[in-house]
């Protein structure tokens, strides 16, 4: 049996999400009014039996430190388990060099210390199911150097623009990572998945820094593509998404309404582990009326909500209005409140404007602890 240990990369900065990540990196975001981001790729790699886990983060840490704790809840084996917070130097002068590599680089200490024979890096803002321990195993028989998991699609046009794609050959090998300009609805999603020997990541981040200050671990593996024998894995589940944006983060959510799809996501197989809060239940107080929504613990709900997401221990006043929205937890929409199509972060307030409405092109968003 192969020995792995995991890198989980919060610090891309590829990914800027104006407002929300001002508060947190985006592994920290709520998802589903219950979850984090992070709870995916961390529970995917516990679910494969890999519990030497390195997470990375740059800015606004505290949050996902919280959060992760030492994984205990993660089913990490406290004995032989670890689950480590990492740092990397922050150039707040230039965010250019705040590459991946730059991350590892500063850590590769920590990196050389490890004794596993292979690493699966994974992003910390994509959503997906994954067995990790499989992927590992197809890529020892396959002989490759370096395998990059893909999601085959046929929206990349419209879908998925701010990621890179792979151009395959009929052997699967990768011929060249690339951004997605959008001109062509079919191509594979690169979902920013590595896998290959402990010593051949650490190489590739030394080449990295030789050739270049900026480099990332995309532009290091273009340019030995040559050298090496890349081969892509495509992944085969019913749902992924990327979240790189205020519009990717609200439709991530609000596509797992659809029962269908969430009852593939979370099956009792598989779980999706995550912090517990003791709270009340839900209390629906008379004339609440509530529709194909998913509301968490402790809120008390008078008004009205439609295909909604309700964060813990929010607050709909009566009359209030709440449709196609998500909540954040901890916030009070007022007594005759109408929003719809709106992300309100934690702790707001939307006491004294009686009307918000945002366009289908892009969602609203309320900035944490605001009043409104």
């Amino acid at each position: 049996m192969a020995s792995i240990f995991a890198i989980v990369n919060t610090s891309n900065v590829r990914y800027h999400i104006d407002g929300l990540e001002d508060y947190r990196p985006i592994g920290a975001f709520s998802f589903l009014g219950r979850y984090r981001v992070i709870d995916f790729p961390v529970s995917n790699l516990s679910n494969s039996n890999i519990d030497r886990i390195q997470v990375y983060v740059s800015q606004n840490p505290r949050s996902l430190a919280e959060h992760l704790s030492y994984g205990q809840h993660y089913n990490i084996n406290a004995k032989r388990g670890k689950l480590q917070l990492l740092f990397n130097q922050d150039s707040r002068f230039n965010p250019i060099y705040n590459t991946d590599v730059r991350a590892y680089h500063d850590n590769m200490d920590i990196i050389e210390r490890m004794q596993q024979d292979y690493v699966v890096i994974t992003p910390g803002n994509w959503v997906f199911k994954a067995d990790f321990r499989a992927l590992v195993n197809q890529h020892i028989e396959s002989g490759a150097d370096v395998t990059l998991l893909y999601h085959r699609t046929e929206k990349g046009d419209t879908e998925y623009r701010a990621c890179n794609v792979l151009e395959l050959n009929r052997q699967k090998g990768v011929n060249q990572i690339k951004p997605n300009d959008g001109s062509k609805p079919n191509c594979n999603v690169f979902m920013d998945t590595f896998i290959m020997k402990k010593e051949t990541f650490i190489d590739l981040i030394n080449e990295a820094m030789k050739r270049s200050s900026i480099f990332g671990l995309v532009d290091i593996l273009n340019q030995e593509r040559d050298v090496l024998d890349i081969r892509g894995i495509q992944h085969k589940g019913s749902y992924v998404a990327c979240i790189y944006d205020v519009r990717s983060y609200y439709e991530s959510n609000m596509a797992l309404l659809d029962y269908s799809l969430a009852s593939k996501l979370f099956t009792s197989d598989w779980p999706i582990y995550t912090q517990t809060t003791d709270s009340c239940p839900v209390h629906y107080f008379k004339g609440a009326v509530v529709k194909n929504s998913m509301i968490a613990n402790g809120c008390n709900i008078r008004g009205t909500v439609e295909n909604s997401i309700i964060g813990r221990g929010v607050e709909i006043g009566e009359g209030a209005v709440v449709k196609d929205s998500l909540v954040l937890g901890h916030s009070v929409i007022g007594k005759g409140v109408h929003i719809e199509r709106q992300i309100i972060d934690k702790w707001a307030q939307v006491l004294n404007v009686k009307d918000l409405v945002s366009t289908s092109e892009l969602p609203g968003y309320i900035r944490r602890n605001d009043i409104i």
